[in-house]
């Protein structure tokens, strides 16, 4: 599937909504009535989230590289080079994604239970920042890992195209999350 930069704007924008609203789908319990056991999960079969991130995840990553492929127009040698590096990013840039998937869950389900509280809001507070920090710590590996390889500019582009898709997913996100709520 070949999407051009509204494309991406449009898959990113249901992909975050998607995220924040399947963690939310489910009301708040009662304070009175204790919470329904959730039937046991089937470890073979991934959950409907996990499925609708895997086709996100799939779709946003085949714009990046159009998208990449557009911007930096390179050569064939530079090819040769750039998409190896850039193949060791994405794998642990899906990892810091599940960790920020599994805060925004806990934050969705806390707020919904009406359990969160000072010491699960900084628990998830730290999550967050140190996901942030992760990412960051991600992007200046690989940019001067392309620099070294490629150069500065070819560093600099992927870094720009990456910062841009991250705002485009955290802005989605973002406006999708329920407000955090008073301390109790």
């Amino acid at each position: 599937m070949k999407l051009g930069f509204l494309g991406t704007l449009a898959v990113t924008a249901i992909a975050g909504s998607l995220v924040v609203s399947m963690a939310s789908s489910r009301e708040p319990a009662p304070a009175s009535t204790p919470a329904p056991t959730a039937p046991a999960k089937d470890a073979s079969r991934p959950s409907n989230l996990e499925q609708i991130l895997a086709a996100f995840r799939t779709d946003l990553n085949a714009s990046k590289v159009a998208t990449l492929n557009r911007v930096m127009k390179m050569t064939a040698e530079e090819a040769a080079k750039f998409w190896p590096i850039y193949q060791k990013y994405e794998k642990e840039l899906t990892a810091v994604g599940d960790r920020r998937v599994a805060l925004i869950k806990e934050f969705v389900t806390l707020s919904n239970d009406g359990k969160l509280n000072d010491t699960n809001a900084a628990a998830l507070s730290t999550g967050w920042l140190q996901g942030e920090q992760d990412r960051l710590d991600l992007w200046k590996k690989y940019n001067k890992e392309i620099s070294a390889a490629l150069s500065p500019i070819r560093g600099a582009q992927f870094l720009q195209v990456e910062h841009q898709i991250a705002l485009l997913v955290d802005i989605n996100v973002a406006s999708a999350m329920p407000q955090v709520g008073a301390a109790k």
